[in-house]
């Protein structure tokens, strides 16, 4: 028996949650601003479904918002602990305008990884895919 492969690197690398070797996304090139939300219909190593029910990706806010959040608190930490805030100077200012050009570059990563990790919260790792089992999804209807 192989390794179960890390979740957390399987989420970062935008890779099928089932087997954890497929990829997600058509395009591996989160810039590539006409396709980087393009997924494939069914992983191409497993067969899993990347979209197992309609509008179900409308939960991804949920997960992005917490994503750009938690940015903009190592930012402002960062911002903190490097440079400091005054009451003096525009700092603050200096801060909220660096951090608001960071989250709009950084919005195609962050919104493919919020996929990801949506995603993997619904279908789990199936050691037993190569035996050529169906998804769950599919099991069900036939």
């Amino acid at each position: 028996m192989a390794n179960k492969p890390n979740v957390v690197l399987s989420i970062l690398q935008n890779k099928c949650p089932r087997c954890r070797e497929g990829a997600l996304f058509t395009s591996s090139n989160p810039y590539n601003l006409k396709e980087f939300t393009k997924m494939h219909e069914h992983c191409p190593v497993c067969g899993q479904p990347t979209e197992p029910e309609t509008g179900f990706y409308f939960g991804t806010g949920y997960v992005s918002y917490a994503l750009s959040i938690a940015v903009s608190v190592a930012t402002f930490v960062a911002w903190w602990v490097l440079i400091g805030f005054s009451l003096y100077d525009n700092r603050l200012f200096w801060w909220l305008g660096m951090n608001a050009l960071l989250l709009v570059i950084l919005q195609p990563p962050l919104m493919r990884l919020s996929r990801s990790i949506w995603l993997a919260c619904f279908v789990y790792y199936d050691e037993d895919w190569r035996k050529g089992g169906q998804p769950a999804k599919q099991q069900s209807a036939a």
